[in-house]
């Protein structure tokens, strides 16, 4: 029998704490920086290798920014960058035989989350002050109480959403390496492909909703 979600936990100072969420965390942080440090080490006009993966990426994000955030989302490139490749890395992860995603873990996701919403909200009121919250109160007062229930909403739905696909797709990996034969892999290798899509398509979404958050935060119109 394999346990699923079932997690090694520590207690220290009254708090418990996952030691493999952890420590992935920790590997997929060391991923993410060795490769960066790889693509800015001898930078070239033609981009090659690991710099041409990297630029891919941050022309792509940059010009996502640009249009959902204004011309102040060049400020958030810096974390907009930094979560897409954390959350790339972390979600192909767990397709690593003996490795776990963090972000199978909804701790992992929800912190992330909360992350998101308190920096949506605090340069919200950095940049437009009591006009940022002035907009909960539109059309008309009454609609504070259902604004407010979709801020509540949002970090709640970003955690689950990627918390949810992401152990869905161990899960099942999981269960057809046991129920198929060893001579038909094929179904295996058909679904191990599909996660590999479905864990980028999922970094995606969690990087564009969190750049539409902080755009409607922060665009000046």
């Amino acid at each position: 029998m394999e346990e699923i979600g079932v997690r090694e936990t520590v207690r220290f100072l009254g708090l418990t704490f996952n030691v493999e969420t952890i420590l992935m965390t920790w590997l997929v942080m060391i991923i993410v920086i060795t490769i960066s440090c790889l693509a800015v080490r001898s930078l070239k006009l033609v981009p090659c290798g690991w710099q041409n993966f990297i630029e891919m990426i941050v022309e792509w994000l940059h010009d996502q920014m640009e249009a959902m955030m204004g011309r102040r989302g060049k400020l958030f490139a810096p974390f907009i960058v930094s979560l897409f490749l954390f959350l790339l890395t972390s979600n192909l992860l767990g397709l690593i035989p003996f490795l776990e995603s963090p972000t199978n873990d909804l701790n992992t996701t929800l912190g992330l989350a909360l992350l998101v919403i308190f920096l949506v909200h605090f340069f919200g009121l950095y940049f437009k002050g009591g006009h940022y919250i002035a907009h909960f109160f539109q059309p008309v007062a009454p609609f504070v109480v259902i604004n407010l229930i979709e801020e509540i909403a949002k970090p709640i739905t970003l955690a689950f959403r990627l918390f949810g696909n992401i152990l869905a797709g161990e899960i099942l990996i999981i269960v057809l390496l046991h129920l198929m034969p060893i001579w038909m892999p094929v179904p295996s290798v058909v679904w191990l492909a599909f996660s590999i899509f479905i864990s980028c398509v999922h970094a995606v979404i969690f990087t564009m909703l969190s750049m539409a958050y902080l755009g409607n935060a922060v665009k000046e119109d």
